[in-house]
């Protein structure tokens, strides 16, 4: 009889009974390489990929292979012939200020082509889109400003083969590349589609194109965000900066009455158009800040009012702390009380309600296969495997799907998992998924080598500077969990719910910290309910101090506003006296 070792199925060292696990066929080629899409019979020994269809036995051995292609993604790619354009679409490219050479060197075409908005086949210009010299997708643009794209095509960079680090200029259309170019400017790409509408919940899968260009923009040590001078070219240009890093980027004021790098080009020439590109001023970071540089974000805040964070997705505790990107949050309480579960229960809220995607480093939180099935019930509100049978599999590989969509894990095993070397594998997140929450869980499960001659309060304030500035720089929230110091037990055996100041290691956690909660339960009670003590809240329309109880659900990891909010009386002493 064959072992299992001989498929290369991997086992996790059951010998008995049914599980899921990944293919050795067609997982490593797949998107979602850690999905358990085999399903095993450790005893009948036999095996059936739902994705693939290879299955086997250890009796007989493999009945037949999978059928997919052994690429990581397939894509469609359009059979592009470049014809010449007639002299009317030649005369249009110049009233806009380009010139036959620069449409020569850009392969740009015309033709026939079906365009779904009208439901009917027009002659349209053609953009295509170039990897390594072949053409991998194709934008057409008919004269009424209607667009498509190859239908199954790989979406990325338009102009990717002219991207030549350490510069490089991003625009947002092809005719904005082609200005570009006419002004001098070779190293320009154009995001595919457009900037996304400022009101849009869920636009990170928009941004899928820099993961694919990840090799290119590495490099890059200046990236000039020349995209349009209005609402959604904003949002555009505050989500690049966030992913590819605001360091190392710059950006652009147009001229007068002018949106984009192709008005400039039609009302001004190519010599105004390149004073504004070399004039870009660097993405405000960090140091001396001119008002100047404030004035938009000012009167945005004056005309729509300060922005206050996201409901945490409880009722009662939206009263007391809600969610900003960019912000620090520490989070406290006795082992066993439930930080953890509180926590991933606050992200599941966040993904679902506002499509926040999450990196999260939980060591104690594993085998992660575990910890997954328990994200995915908190998510369905349904238990994986629970006394009424367990959770259907079409069910489980629909929230497995959602899952994947909205979290990562961090779990480095080749090195040390120190506060760096974390926020390095964050950020490198940030750009392949643009994350919003980084939960680092707990502070004690990381490498906390410090220099001869600092102290634990010195290091302490360093780490939390390096999170709190990354967490600023890229617009994510950061949550650190930390446990307090070992607490004297009371006479009647209930330990009071810790304070911030009670963390292990520094006065610095409550100090540096933009919000501190707490997380405690009455062991002694006999009741589900689990108390969330607001110690902290930096600023006003975030939240305020103050406690709030939870109706906490064990059988999916749940919690619930329980039917009358608990409202402190704020005349009274305040839940902590600090």
């Amino acid at each position: 009889m064959h072992t299992w070792s001989e498929f290369g199925i991997e086992t996790r060292g059951r010998d008995a009974g049914e599980l899921k696990t990944v293919c050795p066929k067609c997982s490593a080629s797949r998107k979602k390489q850690h999905y358990p899409c085999l399903s095993v019979n450790l005893d009948k020994g036999v095996w059936h990929c739902w994705h693939c269809e290879y299955s086997g036995s250890l009796h007989s051995g493999e009945d037949r292979l999978p059928h997919l292609p052994q690429m990581p993604r397939s894509y469609r790619k359009p059979v592009y012939r470049a014809t010449p354009l007639p002299q009317r679409v030649l005369s249009w490219f110049a009233s806009r200020g380009i010139p036959e050479n620069v449409l020569a060197r850009n392969r740009i075409s015309y033709g026939p082509v079906y365009m779904p908005q009208i439901e009917e086949e027009v002659t349209a210009i053609q953009f295509p889109y170039f990897r390594d010299g072949e053409v991998v997708n194709v934008k057409y643009r008919d004269g009424h400003k209607h667009f498509r794209m190859v239908g199954g095509g790989e979406r990325l960079l338009y102009g990717l083969d002219d991207a030549a680090p350490p510069t490089l200029i991003v625009v947002e259309g092809e005719m904005d590349k082609l200005a570009v170019e006419v002004a001098g400017f070779l190293s320009c790409v154009s995001v595919p589609d457009g900037a996304p509408s400022p009101n849009t919940k869920n636009y990170a899968s928009k941004f899928d194109y820099l993961a694919s260009a990840e090799a290119v923009l590495t490099p890059c040590t200046k990236i000039i965000l020349a995209v349009d001078a209005d609402a959604p070219g904003e949002t555009l240009a505050q989500e690049l900066a966030r992913r590819l890093g605001p360091e190392r980027c710059w950006r652009v004021e147009w001229s007068a009455g002018c949106k984009d790098a192709n008005d400039v080009l039609m009302s001004y020439g190519p010599e105004t158009l390149k004073e504004c590109l070399d004039h870009a001023t660097p993405w405000p970071v960090s140091g001396i800040i001119g008002v100047s540089q404030l004035v938009s974000a000012v009167l945005h805040m004056h005309a729509n009012g300060v922005d206050r964070g996201l409901s945490p997705g409880w009722f009662t505790l939206e009263r007391y702390y809600t969610v900003r990107a960019g912000e620090m949050t520490i989070v406290t309480g006795i082992p066993g009380d439930g930080k953890s579960t509180f926590l991933s229960a606050l992200a599941v809220n966040l993904a679902r309600d506002y499509a926040w995607r999450f990196a999260i480093f939980s060591p104690e939180n594993t085998p992660l296969e575990r910890y997954a099935a328990a994200l995915v019930e908190q998510y369905t509100g349904r238990q994986f495997d629970g006394v009424a049978g367990p959770m259907p599999e079409a069910e489980l590989v629909w929230a497995l799907e959602w899952l994947d969509e909205h979290v990562s894990f961090l779990l480095p095993d080749d090195a040390v998992p120190t506060i760096p070397y974390l926020l390095e594998l964050a950020r490198i997140q940030v750009l392949r998924q643009g994350i919003r929450g980084l939960i680092l869980d707990p502070w004690s499960e990381i490498e906390h080598s410090r220099p001869a001659g600092q102290t634990e309060t010195e290091y302490v304030s360093h780490m939390l500077s390096l999170i709190r500035r990354f967490g600023r720089l890229h617009g994510v929230h950061v949550w650190v969990v930390a446990h307090p110091t070992k607490l004297l037990k009371p006479s009647n055996g209930v330990y009071a719910p810790p304070t911030p100041y009670d963390i292990a290691g520094s006065a610095h956690f409550y100090n540096k910290a933009d919000n501190c909660l707490t997380v405690w339960r009455d062991r002694e009670a006999g009741h589900g309910r689990v108390e969330i003590h607001i110690g902290k809240i930096r600023s006003r329309e975030i939240g305020r101090t103050g406690m709030v109880e939870l109706e906490y659900d064990r059988s999916c990891r749940r919690y619930a506003d329980i039917g009358a909010a608990f409202i402190k009386d704020e005349a009274k002493e305040p839940a902590w006296n600090y």
